[in-house]
């Protein structure tokens, strides 16, 4: 028997493979509302073009020392592109531009680990999950009036989110005594907490695990028992069938043939994956709580 949160993997790829079958010609791969056939454009430009957002450590990040970039989304996009026999181009985005850079076709798919959310989904057509995240908070070490997740939901603490994350809309209905401030960038966000103006930011583990990479002054705070665990996955415009099949084939063949297995281990996110829906025992796994990393 799968558990309940591996139903909620089942039914979110049954419901992606139902629209894809209602709205295409399989015949001609062609989207029967005569939207243009976004697959044949890439493969006749000899180029996908991927939204990145190179802040998002261990999925897409760009080292401020050398530039380079590295992922597990990064090393996707990179195997996209080989699967295609194209060549790839990076689009820098955001989650704050994430929807306007996919409906205004800045890129063909945004791979950095899009949470799946009710807002998203107006816009925003995903792929099957290959990725899981609850949430976490990051507060200092000089921080006394947190010291347990218990301590976050409190009158007088300021929580403070990113515009545009899945953060956003999920502790606007969650909180009920703290204070709720949304900030424009995530740097933002860091800055209020790290000047003791905000008491702690909520972000997912592989930031949360950058925040402890990276400065000293941070400190993890976990949820106990799970609070919100959100699938994560590629976003593509609505509308066209063929590009979303090519897209769930791509990323069903990186999970079989271990190319995400791979990445997730070198990007230290292994415990984030998100296995196939028969894979039950995989699911389960993918979907527990994770202890924050020593600092």
């Amino acid at each position: 028997m799968m558990g309940p949160r591996a139903w909620l993997v089942a039914g979110l790829m049954l419901g992606l493979s139902q629209g894809m079958a209602q709205n295409t010609d399989q015949s001609t791969g062609q989207s029967i509302n005569g939207e243009p056939n976004r697959l044949e454009r890439i493969l006749s430009a000899g180029q996908v073009r991927v939204c990145i957002w190179p802040e998002y450590y261990g999925i897409t990040y760009r080292d401020p020392r050398t530039q380079s970039l590295s992922g597990i989304d990064y090393d996707m996009a990179q195997a996209l592109a080989a699967d295609l026999g194209v060549e790839l181009e990076l689009i820098e985005s955001s989650f704050a531009e994430l929807i306007p850079d996919i409906e205004q076709d800045r890129c063909d798919v945004a791979m950095f680990a899009i949470g799946i959310t009710p807002e998203r989904e107006k816009h925003l057509r995903f792929t099957e999950p290959h990725l899981a995240s609850d949430i976490y908070a990051v507060t200092t070490k000089a921080n006394r009036r947190i010291n347990s997740w218990e301590d976050i939901d409190r009158d007088g603490v300021l929580v403070a989110v990113a515009k545009g994350t899945l953060h956003e809309p999920i502790m606007r209905r969650r909180l009920q005594q703290a204070r709720l401030k949304v900030f424009d960038t995530p740097f933002a966000r860091e800055q209020e907490v790290r000047s003791g103006r905000a008491d702690v930011f909520m972000t997912d583990y592989p930031y949360g695990k950058r925040m402890l990479d990276t400065v000293d002054w941070a400190r993890l705070i976990a949820p106990e028992g799970g609070f919100h665990i959100t699938p994560y996955a590629y976003a593509l415009k609505p509308g066209d069938d063929a590009w979303h099949a090519r897209m769930q084939e791509f990323v069903q063949s990186i999970k079989q043939d271990g190319r995400l297995a791979v990445a997730a281990e070198k990007n230290g996110l292994s415990l984030l994956l998100v296995g196939d829906v028969d894979d039950q025992d995989s699911d389960e796994r993918s979907f527990v709580t994770i202890d924050p990393p020593n600092d």
